[in-house]
């Protein structure tokens, strides 16, 4: 891994109303997706940062419990990837953490999501 072009990490995705794909496995209506917005999405995702930040949660709970990410089932573990296997903003997110670091707030077609970087 450390050769510097693949990374390693796990995220907690939230789908909002401006998501590409509005249904996730933990609903596969869209019905709650639908009627979120960015702006509670990204609330969201910053409480969930600050109770890993502040040790009160651990990431892949959070993850498994509330991402809309199929990856939630490994807690989030999107495993090791390197450049061009992932939408650019999450790419250029990931490899700008240190092992360890979570980033603040990324949007992609997805959503917005945290993301923790891990290898």
């Amino acid at each position: 891994m450390s050769s510097g072009n693949q990374v390693r990490a796990s995220h907690i995705l939230i789908k909002h109303q401006g998501s590409r794909r509005k249904a996730s496995w933990k609903d596969p209506e869209g019905r709650v997706i639908m009627s979120t917005t960015r702006d509670s999405a990204v609330s969201q995702l910053k409480a969930f940062r600050e109770d890993v930040v502040s040790g009160k949660a651990k990431f892949e709970d959070l993850a498994a419990r509330h991402s809309d990410c199929s990856s939630a089932k490994r807690g989030g573990d999107l495993g090791p990837f390197g450049r061009g296997q992932m939408q650019k903003p999450f790419e250029e997110a990931t490899f700008a953490l240190k092992v360890g670091e979570i980033s603040d707030i990324v949007d992609t077609d997805s959503g917005v999501h945290i993301i923790m970087r891990t290898g």
